[in-house]
């Protein structure tokens, strides 16, 4: 089973990572949500900082624009995901060059990749 990180997660069922973190789940893919006041998201248990992470990491999904993703580069590198999908609103290409090259940078919708069979 793949592991993603949801960074920007929301209990707010409007935000696109509220759906996405739901959709995820009804795909059986297990999840980390992330967000710096919550405490559970969907039954789920969230973790406050992503420093806080430590299991192996396939995929970070992002939800955060470049103003709070940028702080969190070191941290996330050191996660070493396989991949990190920043979601339409939320790319950042001016940071993609600090990601070393084995981490896969996509441009996409956590979304359409799931309903299209392509997570």
């Amino acid at each position: 089973m793949s592991l993603t990180v949801i960074l920007g997660a929301s209990s707010k069922t409007d935000r696109y990572s509220h759906k996405a973190q739901l959709a995820l789940q009804k795909a059986g893919q297990e999840v980390i949500p992330v967000h710096p006041i919550e405490s559970e998201i969907l039954g789920v248990p969230v973790v406050n900082n992503i420093k806080d992470v430590w299991q192996p990491i396939d995929t970070i999904t992002v939800y955060v624009g470049p103003n709070r993703f940028a702080p969190l580069v070191d941290d996330i590198i050191r996660l070493t995901p396989k991949r990190i999908i920043f979601n339409p609103g939320a790319e950042c290409p001016e940071l993609y060059h600090e990601f070393p090259d084995h981490i896969e940078i996509m441009e996409a919708c956590t979304l359409v990749m799931l309903s299209l069979g392509q997570y």
